[in-house]
């Protein structure tokens, strides 16, 4: 099975021990990372925010300062522009904000930072975190490395092309549309979408907001990206605000199912071969893979009721296309609804440790300003209405459930992934799970 390579530079964990042994400073660490963005940055135009010189200060006052239980001391590290950082702007891409500098850091920072991470900076998004691609009138596009003509993804697109190219050792980013799933895809890393309400989203709003703090509201979840299982697994830890559930199992007694077809988004050649070698190593391994149960929700209907609910998320009360806000009353029956959609997978959950799914029918697409509403793509030679796309996304957010991407192959020298969705609170078994699915596919 065919695995793109990716950077040789040392990950989180890495990193933390070679400071910890004393072969590396955090200056140097710190240092070397602002080289690799100076060096690497240009073509790709993902870390749009840069704060080296206030980096090199805090690396500069570690030196001989304690370490124990801050397993990220000295690490640098960067997070998605929507995430505030006291003293840089926060724009969410929009011009009007360019000058609105916050004062105080978002609760996933602080904690980074009190685990001993050192924020170099900021990375790329569209506008309003709403796209599948990372481009705006403030910092421009972000593109892949792996082909500077096609997309990073969206919305932490420049987060997880600073993590694949070796940038930076890890980042944290966050999603409601697969908007950590579909990059760590598109670039041949892993990211893990948290279930909805581990991970703190304070300090991670709009600057319409003013400051102020607002109600989180459904679906959107924040989460980090790293190049192995085992750097999102600490970054999940120092970050979480609430126990997980940890029920570890050899991989020949895991029960899995595998979701390869959908009723509203047909899976691209390109990402269904990956996927199919993927799910034929871990039946080679001794794991069972079932295609289909009885348990499984209507995936047609939950996938209205998540585009009617992203809507309302992402609208926060103004009209939508149709010109008609969501009724209060509306509103809450869809809640309902949800919730009957959550306990359906958490009853599938009790025959299944872990889905399989693609986090998108296709690999990256050629950069497209056409508005996601209206845009098109080919999918096995069909045209086809690329808001389809969202049902791989809806399929772990609408029931609020954990999803690791793990990168298993490539297509014509793109990367490709897949989803491990597992119950609500599994967190660390799916990264777990999709590390060990990770080395399989590489061995």
């Amino acid at each position: 099975m065919t695995r793109l390579k990716l950077t040789d530079e040392p990950g989180a964990i890495e990193t933390a021990a070679q400071i910890r042994s004393g072969a590396l400073s955090p200056i140097e660490a710190v240092d070397a990372a602002i080289a690799r963005i100076e060096a690497l940055d240009g073509p790709l135009n993902a870390v749009v925010v840069r704060d080296f010189d206030r980096a090199r200060e805090a690396a500069r006052a570690m030196d001989g300062a304690n370490h124990e239980d801050r397993p990220l001391f000295g690490v640098p590290m960067t997070v998605k522009e929507s995430f505030n950082v006291a003293g840089l702007p926060t724009t969410f891409g929009h011009l009007q904000f360019k000058d609105y500098v916050v004062n105080s850091d978002a609760r996933v920072v602080e904690l980074l930072k009190d685990a001993g991470a050192i924020i170099l900076g900021k990375t790329n998004v569209p506008p309003d975190l709403a796209d599948l691609q990372s481009n705006n009138p403030v910092y421009g596009r972000t593109n892949n490395p792996f082909d500077n003509s096609r997309v990073s993804g969206g919305s932490s697109g420049g987060s997880a092309v600073a993590v694949a190219s070796g940038m930076v050792p890890a980042e944290y980013g966050s999603d409601i549309g697969s908007s950590i799933r579909n990059p760590a895809h598109f670039n041949g890393i892993y990211g893990h979408k948290t279930t909805f309400g581990l991970v703190s989203r304070r300090g991670h709003a709009h600057p319409m907001a003013g400051g102020r703090e607002v109600h989180d509201g459904p679906l959107s979840v924040v989460g980090p990206l790293a190049r192995s299982a085992e750097d999102l697994a600490l970054l999940l830890e120092v970050t979480a605000d609430k126990p997980m559930l940890r029920r570890e199992k050899p991989l020949r007694e895991m029960r899995f199912l595998a979701i390869l077809d959908h009723p509203a988004s047909e899976i691209d050649a390109s990402v269904r071969g990956p996927i199919e070698g993927a799910i034929g190593a871990i039946e080679s391994a001794g794991a069972k893979v079932a295609r289909s149960s009885n348990l499984l929700p209507d995936l047609a209907e939950q996938h209205a009721n998540y585009m009617r609910l992203l809507n309302a998320a992402m609208a926060r009360g103004r009209p939508g296309p149709d010109g008609q806000s969501i009724s209060l009353a509306d509103y809450y029956l869809l809640l309902d609804t949800q919730a009957r959609n959550r306990y359906a997978w958490a009853d599938l959950f009790e025959e299944f440790d872990f889905v399989l799914a693609p986090p998108l029918p296709f690999v990256a697409y050629q950069h497209d300003d056409t508005p996601i509403r209206d845009r098109r793509i080919t999918i096995n030679g069909k045209d086809s209405a690329f808001a389809d796309a969202l049902a791989w996304a809806g399929l772990a957010t609408f029931p609020n459930l954990p999803s690791t991407v793990v990168p298993v192959g490539e297509s014509g020298g793109l990367p490709c992934g897949m989803q491990v969705m597992g119950r609500e609170w599994s967190d660390l078994d799916c990264i777990a799970a999709a590390g060990v699915i990770g080395e399989l596919v590489s061995a």
